[in-house]
């Protein structure tokens, strides 16, 4: 792995990393809407559900990308590969907050009453 693809990682991991920090202040916390200045609250299953959906998103732009070099309609090798590692960063890391609330579920539930 060159230079160029060591810093492009890890500027994804650092904005994966600052998403996850913004949504756990956002999750369950009164949230002021700049147009109506009103309270109003964030679920935690939609900001769950959208960083579940830009996970997807981002997987659907790596394979369209591999797919496109794949078939010869694009020359951009470098760039499939920085997306399809922005996929793989971004799933990992979806899949450890998963273990992580597994775990605390399991905790949970086995507090002693």
């Amino acid at each position: 792995m060159n230079k160029i693809d060591a810093i492009g990682i890890g500027q994804t991991q650092r904005q994966l990393i600052s998403q996850m920090q913004s949504i756990s202040a956002q999750a369950g916390a009164p949230v002021i809407a700049p147009a109506t200045g009103k309270a109003e609250t964030v679920s935690f299953g939609n900001v769950l559900d959208n960083a579940i959906n830009s996970v997807d998103q981002q997987q659907h732009v790596a394979s369209a990308k591999q797919r496109a070099v794949e078939m010869g309609e694009s020359d951009d090798l470098t760039g499939a590969m920085l997306e399809s590692q922005k996929a793989s960063v971004s799933f990992s890391a979806m899949m450890q907050v998963r273990n992580k609330l597994t775990s605390a579920l399991d905790e949970l539930i086995n507090i002693p009453l």
